[in-house]
């Protein structure tokens, strides 16, 4: 491990808007954040731009960036503290024990910015948007609670408009190409260091929002979704470019 990493993972023990590993939060981030505004989680939030930016934009609500990579929301934290913003802090764990930190109905809203799009089919169920965490993040959501999705990633996006339709779910906004848009919200104005990388070279973003029904999510379209994906991604661009898959 370098230098700069090993001094970095050092300071994250000594930041006070970074947790690592926690236990008993279930039902106590109000106490964390010291008010009862509602919460908004980055998944996977890498450098945690979006929560900052967020954060920035809406004074009144708490956000919280998730990430295994200490190295990378070290960034997002330490800007947030040098800019005192209080209401944004950093979770670092995995995705997939995400269900071990929220209560019930603890969390306002998601925004998913650009997660690994996990281009091999046989990796289909480790993407954000696959059922399986779908059903985790029902777990702790709020009723109506949106999930957004920002993605380069034409294989992502159109692998969650199969999520969508075959669960039924409530699609409140898709856009194909979100930067023909100049009037778009503020919110959507937001980049992060990997959407300017543009790793896709699709020369688009793809804009999801929709939310889960009250309803727990099954497996049982589990194996309709898999056959969707092995018969239909191999003709989709990124597919058929990308050296991945």
């Amino acid at each position: 491990m370098g230098q700069k990493k090993l001094i970095r993972f050092a300071e994250l023990e000594t930041f006070p808007n970074v947790l690592q590993y926690p236990k008993d939060m279930p039902g106590n981030w109000h106490r964390f954040f010291q008010n009862n505004h509602p919460i908004t989680l980055e998944l996977a939030c890498g450098k945690g731009e979006y929560a900052v930016g967020l954060a920035r934009l809406y004074p009144n609500r708490n956000f919280l960036g998730i990430d295994v990579k200490g190295n990378r929301i070290w960034v997002g934290a330490k800007t947030a503290l040098k800019d005192g913003l209080s209401n944004v802090a950093f979770l670092r764990s995995q995705i997939d024990a995400i269900n071990q930190y929220f209560g019930k109905d603890e969390v306002a809203e998601i925004w998913l910015t650009f997660p690994d799009p996990q281009l091999r089919s046989s990796k289909h169920k480790k993407r954000l948007t696959h059922p399986k965490y779908l059903h985790y993040y029902q777990q702790f959501l709020k009723p109506g609670g949106l999930i957004h999705l920002k993605t380069d990633s034409p294989v992502l996006y159109q692998f969650t408009l199969k999520v969508i339709e075959l669960y039924q779910l409530k699609l409140h906004q898709s856009i194909d190409d979100l930067y023909k848009f100049t009037d778009r919200p503020e919110e959507l104005k937001i980049k992060t260091h990997y959407e300017g990388l543009d790793i896709a070279q699709s020369n688009r973003i793809h804009y999801l929002c929709f939310s889960l029904p009250s309803e727990e999510l099954k497996a049982d379209k589990y194996e309709e979704l898999k056959n969707w994906v092995f018969e239909t991604e191999l003709l989709l661009p990124e597919k058929k470019s990308s050296p991945i898959s």
